[in-house]
């Protein structure tokens, strides 16, 4: 994949921009407008009086939009200093504002040139190498036309440009400046027959609650804005039914595919604000699950996922289907409405189902695309994925009234007992969580960050979580593993133990630092009253948003922190992410420790007495379908300062 680890992102889904820090859009690796996947634009390169603007500045000012500020000297200038500021603001939709000011103090005229271009290539097809040449150019109304069989595209401008060559793809104009003046172009690119160009998504409005974090710690609250601004570009919606939502994986290689197991989890982290985004997943995802008979009914269809050096690609569809309930049921707790409940409750049943059908006279759940019965691998996380299914499934079953849920109960528990006893490698430090335990009983040993999984135990009635499948005693062990200098980076939890042979600190799961699965350890240890391991993981995560801008990447480098380093971006990592943009709301309501039960009219809560950040403050979020804030004092106390009308604090 051609490295996007410095390049600017815009993004509103379908559409997206990627551009390098310098603005000029040269058709090298991945640069371009991009529609639905398609590169609609690959060059727009502008020249003012004969030179190419010096890149002074670039930066995001919101999810969709990139401003580049360069300057340019013009060959009149009597000194060293530049005489015209160029100011480019980029949209993700495809317009694109040339401004241009003349700072000097005589009138200039400036001749300003765009060279345009684009192979109309598949944004799959460049990844792997495999994008075309630049297309040839015909002129069209106010500017430039492109067609293959891929489809037309076209750029126009205002003003009209002078001057349109269609063999050279240049765009020409002469401005006429006075001091201090300025003019503008705009720039739009259009995919022909396309209908509507506002971003399908992220023109909804009440999809995330106006979330805020104030207090002692700034960074906190730009941390959350943009985390809420990234998973509105990142919302699609369900083809064949627009009102249901959902979340794409990130951009820019996962803007398009099916990635459930990934939009589950982050639709599940950010609960705190609102529901309707879970509702939407639920739905799209419901639609796609196999209803029939056979060994993959009940299962939601999934990719398979590389799971690092030391086991085989996994299935993310046992994952989803695992996911399903859980979401479903703390949707519930957070403010579902029944009706909602009543019409998901059905694939909620058929996940639910898969549990016993899949385990057969075995405890375990084997990873497969459904048709790998009892016998095969099983998963550490994904054993903490159906213990958690199948108490938050038992106890949603019992609220709304349908049998299945004493057995789930049953079944959790023996899998409980036997994780204990069969899942846990002893060794005189004091033994860790096996990652994987093959057919015949072997144990797969490494450590990772996928045990942090372990540690997510699931929200239940009256702000209770439900028990996991570790002890005391193993809880404790494992979570001073996580925070070793083995597997705590200084910038987040390292998906593979540094001390494993086959570390590697840009491995995806073989050591590179993944955001989500540092949130789920946080909010893990915190419950679990592992304070100052859960402190050590939050401080170094949100130490690394600050310099990533606060935009979070899926994963970095698990290089060692020191003392005035950065963290090191992985030249391949999707940013924004839908798991990394939700992972801080995981992360800021398991500070104020927010455990909502709305059918019981009730909110628990249990913040870290160390208060980490000290004051901070949460408003905007929703409980219950009303706005909810809450207050954490320097002491670690929390009280509720807004809530909806009958909302009880529980004990």
């Amino acid at each position: 994949m051609p490295p996007v680890h410095t390049a600017l992102i815009g993004v509103a889904l379908p559409h997206l921009t990627v551009s390098p820090e310098h603005g000029q859009l040269t058709g090298a690796g991945v640069e371009g407008f991009y529609r639905a996947g398609r590169r609609l634009l690959s060059r727009c390169r502008l020249r003012v009086a004969g030179r190419d603007p010096v890149a002074s500045q670039a930066g995001m000012t919101g999810a969709d939009r990139t401003r580049f500020v360069s300057t340019v000297r013009t060959p009149s200038a009597p000194g060293p200093d530049p005489d015209v500021m160029v100011e480019r603001v980029r949209h993700a939709e495809g317009t694109e504002r040339l401004t241009l000011r003349n700072f000097s103090p005589r009138p200039l005229r400036l001749p300003v040139e765009v060279a345009l271009g684009t192979d109309l290539a598949d944004l799959g097809a460049i990844a792997s190498g495999g994008a075309g040449p630049d297309l040839p150019a015909s002129v069209h109304d106010a500017g430039l036309r492109w067609a293959s069989a891929a489809g037309s595209v076209s750029v126009t401008a205002t003003p009209a440009p002078a001057d349109a060559l269609a063999s050279a793809g240049l765009l020409r104009w002469e401005f006429p400046l006075p001091p201090g003046g300025e003019v503008t172009v705009e720039l739009r690119v259009r995919q022909e027959g396309t209908g509507p160009v506002r971003p399908p998504g992220r023109a909804t409005p009440g999809v995330f609650a106006p979330a805020r974090a104030t207090g002692d710690d700034p960074a906190v609250d730009t941390l959350l804005r943009t985390c809420v601004e990234d998973l509105r570009a990142l919302l699609v919606r369900a083809p064949a039914h627009p009102a249901d939502l959902h979340l794409a994986a990130g951009a820019p290689w996962r803007a398009g595919g099916p990635a459930p197991a990934e939009a589950l989890a982050a639709a599940r982290m950010a609960l705190p604000l609102g529901t309707r985004l879970a509702v939407g997943t639920l739905r799209a995802l419901a639609r796609t699950q196999y209803t029939g008979p056979g060994p993959r009914g009940g299962l939601i269809p999934g990719p398979r996922r590389d799971a690092g050096p030391h086991l085989p690609p996994g299935c993310t569809g046992t994952e989803a289907t695992l996911l399903f309930p859980v979401l479903l049921a703390e949707a519930r707790r957070w403010g579902l409405t029944d009706r909602e409940t009543e019409e998901l409750l059905p694939a909620a049943e058929r996940c639910l189902q898969r549990l016993p059908d899949t385990v057969g006279d075995g405890v375990y759940v084997t990873d497969g695309t459904g048709d790998a019965g009892p016998g095969g691998l099983a998963r550490c996380e994904i054993q903490a994925h159906a213990h958690r299914a199948a108490l938050l499934g038992a106890e949603l079953l019992d609220a709304c009234g349908r049998p299945g849920g004493p057995g789930l109960r049953e079944w959790a528990e023996r899998l409980r007992g036997a994780f204990r006893r069969e899942f846990w490698i002893e060794d005189p430090s004091g033994g860790r969580p096996a990652a994987a335990r093959t057919a015949d009983g072997r144990l797969v040993p490494h450590l990772g960050a996928a045990a942090a999984h372990l540690l997510d135990t699931g929200l239940l009635a009256g702000g209770a979580l439900a028990p996991g499948l570790l002890d005391a005693a193993q809880t404790g062990r494992l979570a001073r593993l996580l925070a070793s200098p083995a597997m705590d980076s200084g910038w987040g939890l390292r998906s593979l133990s540094a001390r494993e042979a086959e570390y590697n600190p840009f491995g995806h799961r073989a050591g590179a630092v993944r955001v989500q699965e540092t949130a789920v350890a946080v909010a893990g240890l915190a419950a679990a009253g592992h304070e100052r391991e859960a402190t050590s993981l939050l401080r170094g995560v949100l130490a690394a948003a600050g310099g990533f801008g606060h935009r979070l990447p899926e994963m970095y480098a698990g290089e060692q922190r020191t003392g005035h380093g950065a963290p090191v971006p992985h030249p391949a990592a999707c940013r924004p992410a839908a798991t990394a943009a939700a992972a801080p709301v995981l992360l800021l309501t398991t500070l104020t420790g927010v455990r909502p039960d709305a059918p019981a009219g009730t909110v628990t809560l249990r913040p870290l007495p160390g208060a980490p950040l000290g004051e901070l403050v949460l408003t905007g979020l929703r409980v219950a379908g009303a706005p909810f804030s809450v207050r954490v004092s320097r002491l670690g106390l929390a009280m509720v300062e807004e809530a909806a009308d009958g909302l009880q604090l529980g004990v």
